[in-house]
């Protein structure tokens, strides 16, 4: 799933970033000056991701909704290439079943389209998307203690008895396996796939009941 832009970035040096720089930000005080208080604030992570896949290295967030533009600058030094030297460890996977197979291979190609340090949504979307789509992937699932409901949780399934969990963490990974174990032994489901994208390292879980 390439994600590709009509419009060529071309990256620019610190110098000439700073030219392009001082003449956005004339145009956006001149902007907000004309036409008021617009715009939600955009979050770093959005333009981060803009920037990684366009190969570019400098970004500036304009925020026009204070009484005076507010703005700061963001910078990458990932390259392409960098991004998409990712070590991959699926030694606890046991994913033998075709969908489970088919979660993993879409997820290695992503990454090899994309690379990694992507926002965790856009992944998660686009596994969503490969997979059926939101309707058909995410459901509603009644958790029990004994015979005792505890409630609903959400899940994301590449089946009727397997879901998969997504999660970007670099540390405490530990404990966040320990809470999905307690969280599968409360529900109906036989299997969980659990994928950590922790920077270049990308580890395959399969938790079992």
């Amino acid at each position: 799933m390439p994600i590709t832009s009509p419009i060529c970035v071309r990256p620019v040096g610190q110098e000439e970033f700073a030219h392009i720089d001082y003449v956005v930000m004339r145009h956006a005080f001149d902007s907000q000056n004309e036409l008021g208080r617009l715009l939600a604030p955009e979050h770093d992570a959005q333009l981060l991701n803009y920037l990684c896949l366009q190969g570019a290295h400098h970004g500036k967030l304009i925020n026009f909704r204070p009484t005076h533009v507010e703005s700061r600058f963001l910078n990458s030094s990932l390259t392409a290439q960098a991004r998409r030297a990712v070590a991959v460890d699926s030694q606890r996977w046991r994913g033998t079943d075709p969908a489970s197979e088919v979660l993993r291979a879409t997820l290695l190609d992503l990454l090899e389209d994309w690379g990694g340090f992507l926002e965790l949504r856009l992944y998660m979307e686009a596994l969503t998307y490969f997979l059926g789509g939101e309707e058909e992937v995410a459901r509603m699932v009644e958790l029990r203690r004994d015979s005792v409901p505890l409630g609903n949780q959400r899940f994301h399934l590449v089946s009727e008895d397997t879901a998969f969990r997504l999660t970007a963490l670099t540390e405490g990974a530990g404990h966040y396996e320990r809470q999905l174990d307690s969280l599968l032994r409360h529900s109906p489901l036989r299997t969980l796939h659990w994928i950590n994208l922790a920077g270049h390292r990308v580890q395959f879980v399969t938790l079992k009941k």
